[in-house]
């Protein structure tokens, strides 16, 4: 018998129960969105905007009520300058790691959080897909950090399989095409025919912050600004990139198996 069967063998099992249960998700310790506290923010003190290179934090036009600045969570890589360069505590680290959402608008920061709209994805993803998915994932022009997160959900630790999701190399037994990178110039035309040759009903998640809005590269000579104008997408998740659990989480919603955290921005539950 080889020596890994033994030492497997000795280690017991690997796989977490995770989101089935009180188990490890595997991210303890581990930095997320910066949150943003309006009430702190000085009338006087832009450093946050000039330090926040993918444009996601803009001062609001005058004459516009609400927060001085505008937050948009789909632009941001939670690089956390902001939150170095704030003096005031008006932006802060956090841990919320989990921003899948089925609308766009819900990862820009709102004053008030209101009831999510209605989705097509209610009814019709449990009458199409029951408990399982397969997944085809398309590398529109990523660094591969989104890459190296997607490649972890298949080891022991997360399983993938065991919540029933596969990701599958041919687009016709497809249930979602899973998108990263900014949709460069050379990759939209491959993207596009990766999408007409999956069979109805097919879905669509935007993956990482590049595919949700471009990132920093969006708008560039070389790509467009991820899925906006080119697919609709019906989950977003940013993140620079998503570690393995928000995917998992991103995934689950879409499947109606897991609620939708965030809304207007923030964490409600």
């Amino acid at each position: 018998m080889p020596l890994w069967t033994f030492f497997g063998l000795a280690r017991g099992k690997a796989t977490t129960n995770w989101p089935r249960g009180d188990g490890d998700n595997g991210q303890a310790g581990g930095l997320g969105m910066p949150r943003y506290h309006p009430e702190r923010c000085k009338a006087d003190c832009d450093d946050c905007v000039g330090a926040c290179l993918p444009g996601a934090i803009r001062l609001r036009p005058q004459g516009q009520g609400g927060p001085r600045l505008e937050l948009d969570y789909g632009r941001c890589v939670a690089c956390r300058l902001c939150t170095e360069v704030c003096a005031d505590g008006a932006l802060t680290p956090s841990a919320d790691w989990a921003f899948g959402v089925r609308s766009r608008e819900d990862l820009r920061w709102t004053e008030a959080v209101g009831s999510a709209p209605a989705q097509r994805l209610k009814g019709a993803i449990h009458a199409a897909f029951g408990r399982s998915l397969h997944v085809r994932h398309v590398d529109a022009g990523s660094c591969n950090g989104c890459e190296s997160e997607l490649q972890a959900l298949n080891n022991p630790f997360y399983n993938l399989h065991r919540l029933g999701v596969f990701f599958t190399p041919s687009p016709r037994f497809s249930d979602l095409l899973l998108v990263t990178g900014p949709v460069t110039y050379t990759m939209r035309e491959p993207l596009l025919e990766t999408y007409r040759a999956m069979p109805e009903p097919r879905w669509i998640m935007a993956v990482g912050t590049c595919a949700v809005s471009g990132g920093v590269a969006g708008g560039g000579y070389a790509c467009a600004h991820g899925l906006d104008g080119i697919l609709p997408a019906d989950v977003y998740l940013p993140g620079c990139p998503p570690n393995p659990a928000a995917l998992i989480e991103a995934l689950l919603m879409l499947l109606q198996r897991a609620p939708q955290r965030v809304k207007g921005g923030r964490l409600v539950d």
